[in-house]
């Protein structure tokens, strides 16, 4: 009999394994459901950080236009602050002496008459062409040095330009019209 219970329990042990890899199978199955609900799970959440991601990105890009609309904006500005320095900076210098060349001397100097103050031999600037420079023409000469740097155009009175006839019209009394009586009444 010792012999007929081992012959037993071997079946016994063998139903007891398939069991246990029925249950192992079992577990496998459900583990393998819980990794794909897992798996679903974890695509869901990625797409949830893909579509965020792609969110957040064409924000920072709209930051970035922004920032260089704002920095080009910001350079015009200081572009336009320096160059309103720089006038100021002119306006705050003394003013050149306006005269008038009573004649070229030689190659570089000119005699200049300044109204207040008299008569002075000047040196031309480098920019100043001497044949620009005629008798009776109107210059700026520097506060400091006295030295021709600008030929001025010359001084017209602006109610005197105003009075300038521009074009000559070339219509006649004949055509105007209106005065027909008031000519009879003369030649009679």
């Amino acid at each position: 009999m010792a012999a007929g219970t081992d012959v037993m329990q071997f079946p016994l042990q063998t139903s007891s394994l398939k069991q246990e890899g029925i249950t192992r199978v079992v577990q496998g199955v459900k583990q393998d459901k819980m990794e794909v609900v897992e798996e679903k799970q974890h695509e869901g959440i990625q797409q949830y950080y893909i579509t965020k991601i792609e969110e957040l990105q064409l924000v920072v890009s709209e930051k970035v236009k922004n920032l260089r609309r704002l920095e080009a904006q910001r350079n015009e500005l200081n572009a336009k602050v320096r160059m309103l320095r720089e006038e100021l900076q002119l306006l705050q210098e003394q003013g050149s002496y306006v005269g008038e060349v009573v004649k070229p001397m030689d190659k570089k100097k000119v005699l200049v008459k300044v109204h207040p103050e008299g008569k002075f031999v000047v040196d031309i600037d480098k920019g100043i062409d001497m044949a620009d420079v005629a008798q009776n023409c109107r210059v700026a000469l520097r506060n400091d040095s006295y030295t021709l740097h600008k030929i001025l155009p010359n001084k017209v009175d602006p109610l005197v330009s105003l009075m300038m006839v521009e074009k000559v019209p070339d219509s006649t009394y004949e055509m105007v019209g209106g005065l027909d009586k008031q000519i009879k009444e003369i030649k009679e």
